[in-house]
């Protein structure tokens, strides 16, 4: 099997997936994830659609992530994942959609507007 590629996207980090037959070993940035997310949650966000299609162990994964948290980094992760094991194998969508992994998060930061602090809080008002 030959080098597939996929991207995920959330909030402003992109994660570009390259997914190859192998052992399992998942490395971001030229290092193991487990090292390079803090968590036992962001490590079981990203292992989720592996494990929805039961092909822990089968693929090795490689992954340049750039930009936002570690939680949306992981999650855009998530998403390329699903999307290069879909690419391998189209029968694995419908487990995918179904626990909701094929679909990107539309949600984004709303922007500061001028005269308020942030973007939704208002300055205290004075009547007199």
């Amino acid at each position: 099997m030959e080098v597939v590629n996929a991207l995920g996207r959330r909030k402003t980090a992109v994660a570009r997936v390259y997914l190859q037959d192998g052992e399992g070993k998942i490395m971001i940035n030229n290092r193991d994830y487990k090292e390079y997310f803090p968590t036992a949650i962001l490590h079981y966000v990203v292992e989720q659609p592996l494990e929805v299609t039961n092909n822990m162990g089968k693929y090795d994964i490689k992954v340049n992530l750039r930009g936002g948290g570690y939680t949306g980094q992981a999650e855009a992760l998530r998403l390329g994942i699903a999307r290069a094991l879909v690419q391998v194998d189209p029968e694995f969508r419908p487990a995918l959609k179904e626990k909701g992994m094929m679909k990107r998060d539309p949600r984004m930061v709303e922007r500061k507007k001028p005269g308020q602090p942030k973007a939704r809080k208002k300055f205290q008002f004075s009547k007199r």
